[in-house]
C-alpha cells in the first residue's frame, strides 16, 4: 500500500512544484494568482499524501525526508506531471488531464476502506473539482479562440496525449488493494477519464493523435531528465543545510 500511496503522493508534489515555477509568470494578475492558488492546493493534498506513506514506511522518515531526500530513481509520479511546462496552452493541458483524473481517483477513494486514505480523499475532491472546471474552460477557450490559440493547444495535445495512459496502469499490488476496497479500480478509472476527455475533445476542433508511444516506466522509478533538473533545484536548500527550520 505504501508504494501505491508514494506515487498518489508523488504526482500531487511534482505537479505542484511544475506550477509553482508559474508564480508572477501567469499570463495576467487574476489568473497568476488562481494558479498560484490552485498550486497552494496541490501541494497540501502532496503534504497530506507524504505524511501517510511516510508513516505506512513505520520509520523514521518524515514528509520532508520523502520529498527533499529521495533521489530521482526513488520517486514513483508518472512521467505526464515532470514535463515541462512550455507555453500555457502547455501546462493547463496538463492541469486539464490531471484534474479529471483526480476528480475521478477522490471521489473513487473517498470511499476507500482505509478510513485515513478516505478522509484526505475526501477533503481534496473539493479544491479538485474546482481546478477541473478552470481548466476545462481554458482548453475550450484557447481550442475556439485564434488561430494562433488553437494551433498551440493542438501541438499541446500532440506532444501530451502520450503520457496519460501511464495513469491508469495495472500491477499485481495494486489488484489486491483494488479488492481490498482500499485503491480505486484503474480501469474504471480510464473508462470515466476518457468519456470525459473525449467529450470536452468533441466539442472544439482538436484532433486526437491516432498514432505514437505510450509513456511507462515512472511509477518503476524511471523517469525523463526533466525530472532530475526540477529536484536539482527543489531539494538544494534541504540537501544543503540538512534539518534546517524557520
Amino acid at each position: 500500500m505504501q508504494d501505491y500511496v508514494q506515487n498518489l503522493a508523488d504526482n500531487t508534489l511534482i505537479l505542484g512544484q511544475r506550477l509553482a515555477e508559474w508564480c508572477g509568470l501567469g499570463p495576467f494578475l487574476e489568473e497568476d494568482l488562481a494558479l498560484t492558488n490552485t498550486c497552494l492546493d496541490i501541494i497540501g493534498q502532496a503534504k497530506m499524501l507524504l505524511e501517510f506513506a511516510a508513516e505506512l514506511k513505520e520509520g523514521n522518515e518524515t514528509a520532508d525526508d520523502l520529498a527533499f531526500m529521495r533521489d530521482q530513481h526513488e520517486f514513483k509520479n508518472v512521467i505526464l506531471v515532470e514535463q515541462p511546462n512550455g507555453d500555457y496552452s502547455q501546462t493547463m493541458l496538463r492541469q486539464y488531464f490531471m484534474d479529471v483524473y483526480h476528480v475521478h481517483l477522490y471521489q473513487a477513494l473517498s470511499t476507500s476502506t482505509n478510513q485515513k486514505l478516505a478522509g484526505i480523499a475526501a477533503k481534496s475532491l473539493k479544491e479538485v473539482v474546482y481546478h477541473l472546471e478552470r481548466s476545462e474552460l481554458w482548453i475550450k477557450r484557447m481550442a475556439l479562440g485564434t488561430d494562433e490559440s488553437f494551433q498551440r493547444v493542438q501541438a499541446s495535445l500532440d506532444k501530451l496525449w502520450h503520457y496519460h495512459h501511464e495513469l491508469f496502469e495495472e500491477t499485481e499490488s495494486l489488484t489486491e488493494l483494488v479488492k481490498q476496497g482500499i485503491a480505486a479500480d484503474p480501469n474504471v478509472l480510464k473508462q470515466l477519464w476518457l468519456k470525459d476527455v473525449n467529450a470536452l475533445l468533441a466539442s472544439t476542433p482538436l484532433e486526437i493523435p491516432q498514432k505514437g508511444w505510450k509513456a511507462t516506466g515512472g511509477r518503476k522509478g524511471h523517469h525523463s531528465e526533466y525530472l532530475g533538473l526540477m529536484l536539482c533545484e527543489m531539494q538544494f536548500l534541504q540537501r544543503a543545510y540538512p534539518n534546517s527550520e524557520w
